[in-house]
């Protein structure tokens, strides 16, 4: 059993492995984070299961987001949010990706996007340990570890199977009174997108996140929150975390990173974080306890003294709960919602389980962040000869829904930053995005067959 575990691995890692680098480049989009604290009256100031867990021996780096408008405005034009200091907004630029050098490692049998220089440091998992013969008789190879458990190995996925995350949608669901006008609204925001050029798009290896699964022994460290106003509860949840001395936060100015220890059941999320002479720090984030039972939403039960205005996103619905893993690529199905970045969220208003919203728009058939959305459950998504990657996203998205979680510069799905592993399985003719720009993939998603399930609104503070 422990040789097949081991092949199983093996395999799953090689299926990550690199692509060579997609040599046209690309625009990258990233999301604005909002840093709680100052984004609510209620707050003090600051910026805004049953699950299956890792195994706590094994390290796997993984990623996710931020973002802000096309041809974004510079940091000091964007505009902060209500009660926000303009300097502690956080923001995702837009700007052109230059070509990247070709990257040493065979590309995986899937594409996708995301630019890593460097070339392959992780170990190929892809090749079949060599069989033991004894004399001339051929050796009798085991069942397969999916044969044994009866079905595919589903890929692993972060909190409670019964996470907004993570449960199916049911074809019956109720569907919001406003769906059809609010869907026809979002659907020409996309085509427009697509009519420009500029999206929609898939953030991989820029204004993406990075996740590090890390193992029990991983030794400790303190994680300084600067550039904000006091916050107790998170600088204590921050006073020891296995961060890994290498790690690398996104590029982009979001610098987002997010640690994963399955050993203890904790998660620790940062925006902008930063590695000086000094040590560790970040402007923002969140701490999370008992992920595996968790919703996926940071709030007073995810960590003690926990408050809804923290984690990363806008909206403190988790980076990881819509992330498209490397994992999820690799095995070619997604089993969870995915994340959704749009630059036209209704102000004033979110819709559960988000906890809060940094949306700009005063058209009132914008969608808030929140919202859940849906492909319609008929829809026959064989018949549209839709590419590789673009078929596994609409798959996701008509079984668990997509929930708007940020703003961004352009309509933005979040890849995992493949950077720490040294590779890059986006880029090039055998990577997911198939030697594609991303949002050339995403135009042929059908976006006005999404539907609106009803939505439980709320006033933003």
């Amino acid at each position: 059993m422990l040789s097949l575990l081991a092949t199983v691995v093996f395999s799953a890692s090689f299926l990550g492995g690199v692509a060579t680098a997609w040599s046209s480049g690309a625009v990258a989009h990233h999301r604005e984070k909002s840093d709680p604290a100052t984004a609510s009256s209620s707050p003090p100031a600051s910026d805004c299961s049953a699950a299956a867990k890792h195994k706590a021996d094994r390290v796997v780096d993984m990623s996710s987001r931020h973002r802000s408008k096309h041809r974004c405005r510079s940091e000091s034009q964007r505009r902060p949010y209500k009660g926000q200091s303009r300097s502690t907004r956080k923001s995702r630029r837009v700007f052109e990706e230059p070509p990247l050098p070709p990257l040493s490692a065979e590309p995986p049998a899937e594409p996708s996007e995301s630019r890593t220089e460097e070339s392959s440091s992780s170990p190929s998992r892809g090749a079949t340990p060599p069989e033991e013969a004894s004399g001339n008789s051929p050796v009798e190879e085991p069942p397969s570890l999916e044969s044994q458990l009866g079905g595919p190995i589903a890929p692993f996925r972060f909190f409670s199977p019964e996470s907004s995350w993570n449960e199916e949608v049911p074809a019956d669901a109720p569907l919001d009174p406003n769906s059809a006008a609010i869907v026809e609204t979002f659907d020409e925001l996309v085509a427009s997108e697509v009519s420009a050029g500029t999206g929609p798009f898939m953030n991989t290896t820029k204004w993406s996140t990075p996740v590090y699964t890390v193992a029990a022994n991983q030794p400790t460290v303190p994680v300084e929150l600067r550039e904000h106003r006091a916050e107790p509860a998170l600088s204590a949840a921050w006073e020891a975390v296995p961060l890994p001395p290498t790690a690398q936060p996104a590029a982009g100015t979001d610098g987002t990173l997010i640690v994963s220890q399955p050993s203890t059941d904790r998660l620790w999320e940062f925006h902008r974080l930063a590695h000086t002479a000094s040590g560790w720090s970040a402007e923002w984030g969140g701490a999370m306890d008992n992920v595996s039972s968790n919703p996926g939403v940071f709030g007073p039960e995810a960590w003690p003294g926990g408050r809804s205005w923290w984690g990363a996103s806008a909206s403190s619905m988790s980076l990881v709960g819509g992330l498209i893993t490397l994992e999820d690529l690799a095995s070619g199905r997604i089993n969870h919602a995915l994340d959704l970045a749009d630059p036209e969220g209704r102000a004033g208003v979110y819709s559960s389980p988000a906890e809060r919203s940094d949306g700009r728009s005063a058209n009132p058939l914008s969608l808030p962040e929140g919202a859940h959305l849906r492909l319609n459950p008929k829809l026959d998504l064989a018949s549209l000869h839709l590419p590789r990657l673009t078929l596994m996203l609409a798959e996701a998205a008509q079984r668990y829904g997509i929930f708007i979680t940020d703003y961004s510069t352009v309509v933005d799905f979040f890849g995992q930053d493949p950077t720490p592993t040294g590779t890059n399985p986006y880029m090039g003719p055998g990577g997911y995005f198939e030697g594609q720009p991303p949002r050339k993939l995403l135009a042929s998603f059908p976006w006005s067959e999404l539907e609106l399930l009803k939505m439980e609104l709320h006033a933003s503070e």
